[in-house]
């Protein structure tokens, strides 16, 4: 049965161990920061240095090397976009991988398939580490606010040694049970999600098209039943047309694509997926890669635009 964490534990034990977080991307760097400011004592690395620096003003240590962080920490959290990524940063395939993993507890808290997961669990496990899936649930301001909701994946004794440590980061952990559980249901949130996003900004266009008062149906939508944080949060972006980043078109096309495999290898059908994955491919191709997904209206405006 998953069991959910309701209450903020003091950090007194977590304080007085090095953590090692590697991965200061949009969503990283966010969660880094609020580990370092509940006295985590933390020791990050990133690919671009700069983005270390907000870590260091806030008292955590900054290493050398991804191998200076697992000289150093035993429980390492990797926020990092990809498995060639995570690969890279644990050596994985060379020598220096048993070095970096044995008697360690790795967090890939990143998005990656669910089989990937699995073949990683294998390899650390059999270097004589520990391995806990903690994929999570929301975008850049959640994660600013510590706000985001982590779904737990491994043995039992790992995963219970890292979810106090994840506190300052999430408001909800859930253990889902043996790898890739924790990620196969973040696949199933992010369907929801996906679809979700595109069905409100496929609303908007159709909204605007037959000339209403945008800011109305705004306030329709936000008082409604179906008003959400995340609808509230996207349908502002789709009618101020404030397309800053959150969760990126490219980033959504490639969890859009992970769901899609893990769909089509359990042969689920997932017909509303599989259009909302053409309309991020088109807003992509259309040059907004950067943007937030709430863009994907553009591959929705220009379908209008050509009759399709």
């Amino acid at each position: 049965m998953a069991r959910v964490a309701t209450e903020r534990p003091q950090h007194e034990t977590e304080a007085r161990m090095d953590i090692g977080f590697i991965g200061l991307g949009v969503m990283g760097q966010a969660m880094a920061l609020n580990l370092a400011r509940a006295g985590t004592q933390l020791i990050v690395w990133n690919r671009s240095g700069e983005r270390c620096e907000p870590l260091r003003a806030a008292g955590a240590t900054v290493a050398e090397s991804p191998d200076d962080i697992f000289r150093k920490a035993r429980v390492v959290i990797l926020m990092l976009a990809d498995g060639d990524a995570v690969d890279a940063v644990l050596g994985r395939g060379t020598p220096q991988f048993r070095t970096n993993v044995a008697q360690h507890t790795i967090v890939h808290m990143g998005t990656t398939s669910p089989e990937y997961s699995r073949g990683l669990e294998a390899d650390i496990r059999a270097a004589d580490g520990s391995y806990v899936e903690a994929p999570v649930s929301g975008s850049r301001k959640p994660a600013e606010a510590g706000q985001l909701v982590a779904m737990l994946a491994g043995d039992s004794a790992a995963v219970e040694s890292v979810r106090p440590l994840l506190q300052p980061i999430c408001h909800q952990t859930t253990v889902c049970g043996p790898v890739p559980r924790g990620l196969l249901m973040k696949l199933a949130v992010n369907l929801f999600l996906i679809t979700t996003v595109t069905g409100l900004a496929e609303a908007a266009h159709f909204a605007e098209q037959h000339g209403l008062d945008m800011q109305q149906f705004r306030a329709v939508v936000d008082a409604g039943q179906i008003a959400s944080a995340i609808s509230r949060v996207k349908i502002l972006k789709l009618v101020t047309r404030d397309f800053d980043v959150q969760a990126s078109i490219t980033d959504v096309l490639k969890n859009n694509r992970l769901v899609a495999e893990a769909a089509r290898e359990a042969k689920v059908a997932s017909p509303l997926l599989d259009v909302c994955y053409a309309l991020f491919g088109e807003t992509l191709a259309l040059g907004h890669g950067h943007a937030d997904m709430a863009a994907v209206v553009h591959a929705i405006e220009a379908r209008t635009a050509s009759g399709a």
